[in-house]
């Protein structure tokens, strides 16, 4: 499935200039039919599986009890 520069920056939740910056870089291939470049939507799979494996990382650290400091037990 191809999706468009607009389409792809909203699947990928960045700014059209982004994406369009991207393709000048190379980062993302796409395929110009003589309008519109169309970009192919399968080669983001495991760019937002990396994703997600770092959002539930960052939720399990974030989910952690602090532990309590000895010091603050200790009064004078």
């Amino acid at each position: 499935m191809y999706l468009t520069i607009k389409e792809t920056a909203e699947y990928l939740s960045v700014p059209e200039a982004t994406v369009k910056s991207l393709i000048q870089q190379k980062k993302i291939r796409a395929l110009f039919d003589g309008s519109e470049y169309l970009i192919y939507k399968d080669q983001f799979t495991t760019h937002l599986k990396q994703v997600e494996k770092y959002k539930h990382l960052i939720e399990e650290i974030l989910s952690e009890p602090i532990p309590e400091d000895l010091d603050i037990k200790d009064e004078d």
